[in-house]
């Protein structure tokens, strides 16, 4: 694949995922512009998953590396409750564990249906505007009194379960986890940190798929590609991190809203006319 097509998927990745905009949404439309415009790109839908899934593991990679003292705190509790003492990270890391389990049950039945379904601009259309105004209304009606320390059991089992709804292009992981949040009472930054925290085993596990995937078919330049673009997209996504966390300190989430307005009639426009 060209290395300006693969700047810009990594770039359009790195910039979306971690702002409630879909990222998936964003890259099953930046693959139909490739098409549209007739540049040369990869043709196989399983190569092109399996790219996609490449620049989520660049963004997981700056994850990582933004929340390393909450991951790092989790290992030393891990660690400690190795040598038979309890640790209050561990704590954190259950409520991670309990958000996780509904996408990984969700995702192994019904991967293969959405893939065959779901990856079109039409869907993405109407899933950006309708959890986009959910958003919205999450935003304005939610209280902001939780922190991330305050999450219980039962409430890491709702996120978990809203997220499930990501496996849709156009939803939004990061948007439908932090509307889940809000509607919880948890303030904008908290909602985001465990939207973060969310991301890292739901985008390794994909991860870990696809380069079992890329192993077998044994496509060397798929691999350097693949490569290429984790790399950017890491770049790119740490800065949209570092600039949205201090944004939600101190604004809300309305930009982010009429973003996704804008892009949905737009997109509906492109479809229906």
């Amino acid at each position: 694949m060209p290395l300006l097509q693969l700047i810009v998927l990594a770039v359009v990745q790195g910039i979306t995922e971690f702002l409630p905009i879909s990222s998936s949404g964003h890259l099953v439309l930046t693959w139909a512009a490739f098409d549209r415009l007739g540049l040369p790109a990869v043709e196989s839908e399983a190569a092109r998953l399996d790219l996609d899934v490449a620049v989520h593991v660049g963004t997981l990679l700056a994850v990582c590396l933004y929340t390393w003292r909450d991951l790092f705190g989790i290992l030393k509790g891990v660690t400690r409750l190795s040598k038979g003492f309890a640790d209050p990270s561990l704590r954190l890391l259950a409520m991670i564990l309990i958000g996780t389990l509904p996408i990984i049950v969700v995702g192994f039945v019904f991967k293969d249906l959405i893939v065959a379904h779901a990856r079109s601009v039409e869907v993405i259309a109407w899933t950006t505007i309708g959890f986009g105004i959910l958003l919205w209304l999450g935003d304005r009606v939610g209280m902001l009194i939780r922190k991330v320390e305050h999450l219980t059991a039962g409430q890491a089992l709702i996120i978990g379960l809203a997220q499930v709804l990501a496996l849709v292009p156009g939803t939004s992981r990061s948007g439908i986890t932090m509307t889940a949040a809000r509607f919880l009472g948890f303030e904008r930054a908290e909602a985001a940190r465990f939207s973060l925290l969310l991301a890292i085993p739901a985008i390794a596990g994909a991860g870990l798929l696809a380069g079992l995937d890329l192993r077998e078919s044994g496509d060397l330049q798929l691999g350097r590609d693949a490569l290429l673009a984790a790399a950017f997209s890491f770049m790119t996504a740490l800065v949209a991190i570092v600039l949205m966390m201090r944004w939600l300190k101190g604004a809300s989430f309305t930009p982010f809203v009429i973003y996704r307005l804008l892009l949905g009639a737009a997109l509906l426009w492109w479809v229906y006319s």
